[in-house]
């Protein structure tokens, strides 16, 4: 089953499981998200990226200098291990890890989980590439994919178990719009994939083919 298959089959299962009202509620959060244009802010295609440093789930930093001192670098922002279509993102990529590495790439993951709970993350899905903590995503609003919340969800998350606040180790219920980037060694951004609906997410297979385009280029 292929990642596109894998997340609409979530979507129906949720969808069979939760009262209609409930599912029409986290639908128009997602509809008053879109209509904010949170999108159109974020980084770019030509764009540079601010370099950073954050810890994996292991506490150790990890600098994007580093990375990007490697060759390509592929960023993936996720909203965190209690999202199901982000584990299957995750997974996804996983499963393509060593043919993202043979095209010269360093792949890694940040969410504004702390490093316990990216650990988790990291254990939870057999993940061998980096997880890093953004907590407050400081990083994630230099990429301009921040956004709290709607209150209207915020009870909703709570009663599938889903404690924001436990999971950042803050208050401020904000998450990033989930992201792919890739990145150059001149911080350069070559691609990007940015959808406010977070049930939509970058194919491992695209990713693949961005990474094939830019050796071209290259």
């Amino acid at each position: 089953m292929n990642l596109e298959t894998e997340l609409r089959a979530v979507t129906d299962s949720v969808r069979q499981q939760i009262p209609s009202e409930i599912f029409a509620m986290m639908e128009a959060a997602t509809a008053k998200l879109a209509a904010s244009k949170l999108n159109e802010q974020a980084l770019k295609m030509g764009q540079t990226m601010s370099d950073f440093e954050l810890p994996d789930a292991t506490g150790q930093v990890v600098r994007s200098v580093d990375l990007r001192a490697k060759g390509l670098l592929l960023i993936s922002f996720y909203r965190g291990h209690w999202c199901p279509y982000c584990n299957l993102e995750l997974k996804a990529l996983q499963e393509k890890l060593d043919e993202i590495t043979s095209h010269g790439a360093t792949l890694v993951a940040i969410s504004p989980q702390t490093p316990d709970q990216s650990l988790t993350t990291q254990e939870k899905n057999a993940l061998k590439f980096p997880i890093l903590s953004d907590v407050g995503n400081q990083v994630a609003r230099q990429f301009g994919l921040v956004f709290a919340l709607d209150e209207s969800l915020r009870p909703i998350y709570q009663s599938f178990g889903v404690d924001i606040e436990m999971h950042n180790g803050d208050r401020s219920f904000e998450l990033p719009v989930p992201a792919t980037y890739l990145v150059n060694q001149e911080g350069t951004v070559l691609e990007a994939f940015i959808d406010i609906d977070y049930r939509e997410r970058l194919t491992p297979e695209t990713a693949l083919s961005w990474l094939k385009k830019a050796a071209v280029k290259h």
